[in-house]
């Protein structure tokens, strides 16, 4: 293939398309996109077939391009990676987190590199520097992962923060080997001691994270201080993660890798008033590169390349998952105080991902260049471990941690923002249907007829960065914004937009308001409008107070929709339906309707008080009493 521009568009079409469908059926994104690019690559040949030489296909296609295409998707990567780490997180895990890093880095180094001299047969300078690789567990697979799993907080923020700070750790010390078996031989053109190379990769470490830090710092004030506009934010944060990089690479090659997370997590304890949007932004770039590259990285494999592997390397795989992991986290983490549920959760879970397949392309090609014929493994290791653990580990995480009682077995919740007499009365009904529900509010006195309903509450402000501390949202499926106070369900609903998703968030009519009305706010700022006639928030407490309940109704061949359209009556409101155990609540947006086998919640006025039957003795002779109509009291 030589039109690069078409190339680029099905590389596209295929990350994207890979997410898209790992979204739609709750699957592991990169086992998805790994199945697209091998497809792609290697079975279908889309991209060509490899040079002259054995060069892979993708090599060829993007030539001198290559190398820096996957350098700079890294760099992006691992600063949105650190962008997410906020030093709040680790309440109570400090130590738990610092284990895992050392000692920890330090077993699985050792282990590792043993695995792979003594089952692969690696030679012991390339087994040293593939372990040293093969420590990173990254963010590219950890944190879909985490957001497919509903994983609960504590574990989660092991997982994520292990996985990020590990990252460039063990690019490091695959540089640290490669100085020590190149440069130290001699083969940088003079011998150096060892000495000599420790203090040098140590220093250049050293400045590479004074400059992520530096220039960290100098982008949050500046943002702080009102010297960069809105719009101007993302682009400049992106060229200063570039300028970063490549000048901590001048300095040592791989501390750009360092340098981009020291800036991500210095950003990301700065409080920047708008680091929401920035993690938005970077978020939607990285998606855009983790699909891409992945394409690129997996279609890039030839048949030679799979016929490296060996019985050895199924052993090596079994080794990895099974003994050096698990034993690193058990003894690393002795005496940190976690759970051992949470340490075995923990020795389970550790994919490789995007860091750990290019570093390792790229040293591969420079030990094979410097004079180490099995080099030329470290790729196809690689990706067998890639492989290997997004596949067992994506598919496994979420029963295993429901197992392990580390994530909810119950169907997404709902939260309910706004205590109102008739939101708790819904609240109270949701939990009647076995509904997990939680009502939210800043008001400990609106919160009282929740607490009497014995209904979860949460006492505090939902737009509280504390809150994400204290309230864990993986529960929660839905939000509904019910609160009396239009601008306040506003916020609340674009504040988790981005957490649940805009097709999950619904908002109460506060004023009656249409689109036009210029004190209305706009509708890029709102939920979907909760109920079909989007009924205002006023109204619907005038209802309350009046008497409507919440009815509930099975619909069935002997009761059909129709049956039950026409017996409720115009007033009454559809509230959800329940099919096949899923949700879906109604909207002025997205209506709902009713079928066999649903169970229907309505919001329905009092039922009228049944006439007392007359005396039999105050009967005319002949005279039947006819039954009280049903009116709209339906079957329950």
């Amino acid at each position: 293939m030589d039109n690069l521009v078409l190339a680029f568009a099905i590389i596209g079409v295929l990350g994207i398309g890979a997410q898209w469908l790992a979204w739609r059926f709750n699957l592991p994104a990169i086992v998805l996109m790994a199945i697209a690019g091998v497809v792609a690559g290697p079975v279908l040949g889309i991209f060509g077939p490899p040079g002259a030489g054995g060069e892979p296909p993708m090599e060829v296609l993007f030539g001198e391009f290559y190398q820096p295409i996957i350098a700079i998707a890294v760099a992006v990567i691992l600063f949105e990676g650190g962008l997410q780490l906020n030093f709040s997180e680790l309440r109570g895990l400090t130590r738990g987190v610092r284990r895992l890093v050392f000692p920890g880095v330090a077993i699985a180094w050792g282990l590792g590199a043993g695995a792979a001299y003594y089952i692969v047969g690696l030679s012991w300078q390339v087994a040293l520097l593939f372990g040293g690789i093969m420590i990173v567990t990254g963010p590219t697979v950890i944190i879909p992962l985490l957001r497919q799993s509903k994983l609960d907080a504590r574990p989660a923020t092991l997982l994520k923060w292990e996985g990020i700070v590990n990252d460039p750790i063990g690019a490091l010390l695959a540089v640290l080997v490669y100085e020590f078996i190149v440069f130290g031989n001699g083969g940088g053109g003079g011998e150096a001691s060892p000495g000599e190379i420790i203090g040098s990769i140590l220093i250049a470490s050293i400045l590479a994270g004074g400059l992520g830090f530096t220039i960290g710092r100098l982008a949050a004030s500046s943002f702080r201080r009102g010297w960069v506009p809105e719009y101007l934010k993302p682009p400049i944060l992106l060229a200063l993660v570039l300028v970063c990089f490549e000048t901590a690479n001048l300095l040592q090659h791989e501390a750009g890798l360092l340098a981009v997370t020291a800036m991500g997590v210095t950003m990301a304890n700065s409080r920047i008033a708008s680091i929401n949007e920035l993690r938005f932004f970077k978020e939607n770039i990285v998606v855009i590169l983790v699909s891409g590259v992945f394409i690129i990285l997996t279609a890039n494999l030839t048949f030679a390349s799979f016929l490296e592997l060996d019985w050895s390397v199924f052993w090596y795989l079994v080794a990895m998952l099974f003994v050096v992991r698990p034993l690193t986290v058990f003894v690393s983490t002795i005496g940190a105080g976690l759970p051992w549920r949470e340490r075995l959760l923990v020795g389970w879970i550790a994919p490789r991902g995007i860091v750990a397949v290019a570093v390792s392309s790229f040293f591969g090609v420079a030990l094979v260049k410097a004079g180490f014929a099995d080099g030329d493994k470290l790729i196809a290791l690689a990706f067998a471990m890639v492989f290997t653990t997004v596949i067992a580990h994506g598919f496994s995480i979420g029963p295993l941690a429901k197992m392990l009682g580390l994530a909810s077995r119950e169907r997404p919740g709902v939260l309910i923002a706004g205590a109102s007499p008739w939101s708790v009365a819904l609240a109270a009904k949701l939990k009647e249907l076995e509904i997990p529900v939680m009502v939210a509010d800043a008001s400990w006195g609106s919160l009282q007829p929740a607490r009497l309903a014995d209904v979860p509450t949460y006492y505090g402000e939902i737009l509280s960065e504390v809150t994400e501390h204290h309230l864990d949202f993986n529960r929660f499926g839905y939000l509904l914004a019910l609160s009396g106070n239009e601008a306040h369900n506003a916020l609340v609903s674009t504040d988790l937009a981005p957490e649940l998703g805009r097709a999950a968030i619904y908002q109460v009519n506060a004023r009656g308001k249409d689109e036009e009305d210029r004190q209305a706010l706009s509708y890029t700022l709102q939920g979907r409008t909760f109920l079909h006639s989007g009924v205002q928030f006023d109204e619907l407490l005038r209802r309350h107070h009046k008497g409507w309940i919440y009815q509930r109704t099975r619909l069935s061949e002997e009761y059909p929709p129709e049956q039950y359209k026409q017996e409720a009556g115009p007033d009454h409101e559809i509230v959800l339906v329940i099919r096949k155990g899923a949700i879906q609540f109604a909207s002025r947006e997205a209506p709902v309707e009713p079928a066999i086998g649903d169970t229907v919640l309505a919001y329905v006025p009092k039922p009228p008080e049944p006439k007392p039957e007359p005396s039999a003795n105050n009967l005319p002779a002949g005279e039947a009493v006819d039954a009280p109509p049903s009116g709209n009291a339906l079957p329950s």
